[in-house]
This record gives C-alpha cells, sequence and structure tokens, in this order.
C-alpha cells in the first residue's frame, strides 16, 4: 500500500501505524493466527510432513513469523534529506538515525514521541524493509514482550 503526499515526493507505505502500546499489542495478538498460518503453507510448499513438521516448527518459529509479519506492516515515511528534515524541525520527540548523512533519500517511522530514521541513495525497498525490522526491535519488541 503506498499513500501519496499530495504536491510532493514524500509517501507512505505500509498499514499500520499504533499509537498506543495497547493498541500495539491488540494488532500483534490480532497477526498470531496469520503468522501461524504463513508457516503451515510454507512448510506444505516445501513438502514437510506432519512429523518432520512437529520436530522443527516450534512456538519461537510462529513467534519470528508474527514479528517479521508486524515490521513489514509498519508505516513508514519515505522522502528527501529536505522533507525528512523539514519533517524533523517539527517532531518534539527522540530521533535515531542510521546511515550515512550525505545521501539524498531517507526513510522515518514514528511511534509516540519517538522515531527511527535510515538514509539511503537508491535501495528505497531495502531501506524500507530495514527501518521496519529496526523499529520492531528497538520499539516495538519491548512492548510486545512485556
Amino acid at each position: 500500500m503506498c499513500l501519496t503526499t499530495e504536491g510532493t515526493d514524500m509517501h507512505t507505505v505500509g498499514v499500520i501505524a499504533p499509537e498506543t502500546p495497547e493498541e500495539v499489542s491488540d494488532i500483534y495478538q490480532e497477526l498470531s493466527m496469520p503468522s501461524e498460518v504463513v508457516v503451515k503453507e510454507v512448510a506444505r510448499a516445501i513438502a514437510l510432513d506432519p512429523e518432520e513438521y512437529d520436530q522443527r516448527v516450534s512456538g519461537e518459529v510462529i513467534e519470528t513469523a508474527r514479528d517479521a509479519m508486524f515490521a513489514s506492516l509498519l508505516t513508514v515515511s519515505v522522502g528527501t534529506k529536505a522533507e525528512y528534515e523539514d519533517w524533523k524541525a517539527g517532531f518534539d520527540g527522540d530521533i535515531r538515525e542510521i546511515g550515512n548523512e550525505n545521501v539524498d533519500n531517507v526513510v522515518w517511522h514514528v511511534f509516540g514521541q519517538q522515531a527511527i530514521a535510515a538514509t539511503y541513495q537508491a535501495q528505497q525497498n531495502a531501506a524500507i524493509a530495514t527501518l521496519q525490522r529496526q523499529a520492531f526491535g528497538e520499539i516495538y519488541s519491548k512492548i510486545v514482550r512485556s
């Protein structure tokens, strides 16, 4: 899903943008069954027999799938360095920036008063995926594991 901000190159990708820890927990719980289904279908596609499935697919495997699904659905703003700097000037929270400051583009994700931003030159999809995993690891994993 791509929502474009009219009149600029800046846009948003992703479908979930939780605003509270309770909403994070609710969304994470809602992904429980879909993550199990995805793991089962992948196991079927690689022809794991039921005994092998039981031996290899643990709760940890299902949890990893749920973590990955949650992260990959997070909203991410995508823009030029100038667009990011404009947004940043109006943000009154903590921002962790990763990457090289001498590139042209930035992706960022916000949860409450926390934001994580990553710079990139040409690999937008890779930057988005990296940022989503960083956001899950730094912000959301603490909430869903508490």
